[in-house]
C-alpha cells in the first residue's frame, strides 16, 4: 500500500496523484508592510496558489550581529550584505504571523511557514500551523529537523545543495521520530537559478530512492522549470511571489508577479490534463475523425460471383468498410452480390474462396 501525504485538502501519494500543490512563497516581499503582506495573500489566492508560505525567524535566531569576514556576503544577489543586517531587512515580524494566518484562512488559502530554530517551531505550534517547510540551507540541521518531525505533522523539505547522503540523513531523522509524512523538493539554491543547474531528473530519482512525494522549489525566472517538473511527476511547486519586482526586497528580483504566477498556474493545470491517465482507443475529440481512417472499398464495379482482386478492391480512406487487416484474406474470395465502384466492403459481401475453373 502506498504511503500518503496530506497537505491541506490535498492527498498526495508517492506516485503522481494528478493535481499539483502550488505554493506562493512570500518571504521578504512584504518589504516591511503588513498591509502589503495581506495584499500578497489575496493576490496569491487570485493567481491560483493553493498555499501562501512565509518564514519564521529573527536575525538573532539565524545568526549573530558580527561584522567580521565570516558574516559578509561576497557573491550573488546579496553581494555586499552582512548576514545579520540582511535578515533584519527580510524577516517577517512574529507579531504579524497569527494575523496573516487568519487572513489566509479568510480567503481560503493554506498557510505554511519555514521555522529556523526550536523557538520558531514552538511559536508556529502556538498559532496552530498544520504542516512545516524545511529550507535547503537547514537540510543539514538534524537537531532542528528532528524537533520539527517530533510534532507529527507533514514536512515539505527542500534539498538544494544536498548530497545524497545529506538528504538520506535528513529523511532518516524525520522517520526516526516516527513521522513518515515527507515530501522532498528539488531545489537549486541560487538566486536566481539557471536551467543548466536545475537537474530535474534528480527529482525523479529522489522519489524512487526515498519512496516519497516530490516537487520543485523553483528559483529560476519564468515558469518553464516548474511546468517541466510537473510533466516529470512533481506534485508540489513552490515559487517566490511578489506584488511587483519594482517594490524592492531581498527576494523581489527573482520573484513572480501575480500575472506571471497566474499564467504558470494555468500552464500547470493544462499540463496535468495533458498527462491524464493511461488510455488507448478513440478519445471524445477524435471520435468524428474515425471516419477518415482507411478501410476496404470496391474501386471497380464487381459482379455477383466475381472474385476480389487487387484490381477491384483497395485499402483507401474513408473508414466505412472492412478493416484493412482483412485485405489479404479477402483476395481470391468471391462476391455474394453485385457491388458498385465506391462501395465500402462489408463482411456479408464476402463469400467462399474462388477457384479458377
Amino acid at each position: 500500500m502506498e504511503e500518503k501525504l496530506k497537505i491541506g485538502d490535498f492527498i498526495m501519494y508517492n506516485s503522481n496523484s494528478g493535481k499539483t500543490y502550488i505554493i506562493a512563497e512570500m518571504s521578504a516581499n512584504h518589504a516591511g508592510s503588513i498591509i502589503r503582506a495581506k495584499e500578497i495573500i489575496h493576490a496569491a489566492k487570485e493567481s491560483g496558489a493553493d498555499c501562501i508560505k512565509i518564514q519564521t525567524y529573527t536575525p538573532d535566531t539565524m545568526t549573530i550581529d558580527c561584522n567580521n569576514k565570516y558574516f559578509q556576503i561576497t557573491e550573488g544577489t546579496w553581494k555586499g550584505e552582512n548576514l545579520y543586517k540582511l535578515y533584519k531587512k527580510a524577516y517577517t515580524p512574529w507579531e504579524w504571523q497569527s494575523e496573516l494566518k487568519e487572513e489566509a484562512e479568510k480567503v481560503g488559502i493554506d498557510f505554511l511557514s519555514t521555522p529556523f530554530d526550536k523557538t520558531s517551531v514552538d511559536f508556529l505550534e502556538s498559532i496552530g500551523v498544520e504542516f512545516y517547510k524545511i529550507a535547503s540551507f537547514e537540510l543539514v540541521d538534524i537537531p532542528l529537523i528532528e524537533y520539527v518531525a517530533s510534532k507529527g505533522k507533514p514536512i515539505i523539505m527542500s534539498t538544494g545543495m544536498g548530497t545524497l547522503g545529506e538528504i538520506e540523513d535528513a529523511v532518516n531523522a524525520i522517520r526516526g521520530q516516527g513521522n513518515n509524512q515527507i515530501a522532498l523538493l528539488k531545489c537549486s539554491s541560487a538566486y536566481p537559478a539557471i536551467p543548466d543547474d536545475m537537474n530535474l531528473k534528480t527529482m525523479v530519482n529522489m522519489a524512487e530512492t526515498f519512496n516519497v512525494s516530490v516537487g520543485l522549489s523553483d528559483h529560476s525566472m519564468g515558469s518553464l522549470g516548474a511546468v517541466t517538473a510537473v510533466a516529470m511527476g512533481a506534485q508540489i511547486i513552490e515559487k517566490h511571489f511578489c506584488m511587483s519586482r519594482e517594490i524592492e526586497s531581498p527576494d523581489s528580483s527573482f520573484s513572480m508577479e501575480p500575472i506571471e504566477f497566474a499564467a504558470m498556474v494555468n500552464d500547470i493545470r493544462t499540463v496535468e490534463k495533458a498527462i491524464g491517465n493511461v488510455f488507448y482507443g478513440v478519445s471524445n475529440q477524435e471520435k468524428n475523425n474515425v471516419l477518415f481512417r482507411r478501410s476496404i472499398f470496391a474501386i471497380e464495379d464487381i459482379k455477383f460471383g466475381e472474385p476480389f482482386t487487387e484490381e477491384n478492391i483497395r485499402v483507401i480512406r474513408p473508414g466505412d468498410g472492412i478493416s484493412p487487416k482483412y485485405y489479404n484474406s479477402i483476395i481470391g474470395k468471391i462476391s455474394t452480390q453485385s457491388i458498385k465502384r465506391g462501395t465500402p466492403l462489408k463482411h456479408n459481401m464476402i463469400g467462399s474462396e474462388w477457384h479458377e475453373k
